[in-house]
């Protein structure tokens, strides 16, 4: 990861973990990490994360492992599932008029604003 990466990752980690009112050493506990990896990660210190700790913080936070593997930029952005199908996949109890709905005001939002994306970064919780 680049620095900058490090630090979305570190500032992403941490914003979930207070937002759930939980200390570091509380997260590694549920974790079953040490806590120096908890607090390293929040600090950016740690480059290259383990893929099993960063599954386990994420299990202790309630994200989802595909998001903590995008997150880490363990998943490129050309692995990531284009939107419609992850849209279908994801929310398949909405009916058929829905998702063509979501698409025309996706449509007009890339009409509006491009398809090169947001910024890396932008778009994370």
């Amino acid at each position: 990861m680049t620095p900058d990466e490090m630090r979305q990752l570190a500032a992403q980690i941490r914003e979930k973990r207070i937002t759930k009112g939980l200390s570091a050493t509380e997260v590694a506990k549920r974790a079953g990490v040490n806590p120096g990896t908890v607090t390293r990660l929040e600090l950016g210190q740690i480059r290259e994360p383990r893929p099993s700790n960063l599954l386990a913080i994420a299990a202790a936070l309630d994200i989802a492992p595909h998001d903590i593997f995008t997150m880490s930029h363990w998943l490129p952005d050309k692995q990531l599932p284009s939107f419609t199908p992850y849209l279908r996949q994801k929310y398949a109890f909405l009916p058929e008029h829905a998702f063509e709905e979501i698409e025309q005001i996706f449509d007009e939002l890339t009409a509006r604003y491009g398809t090169s994306g947001p910024m890396a970064g932008e778009d994370e919780y």
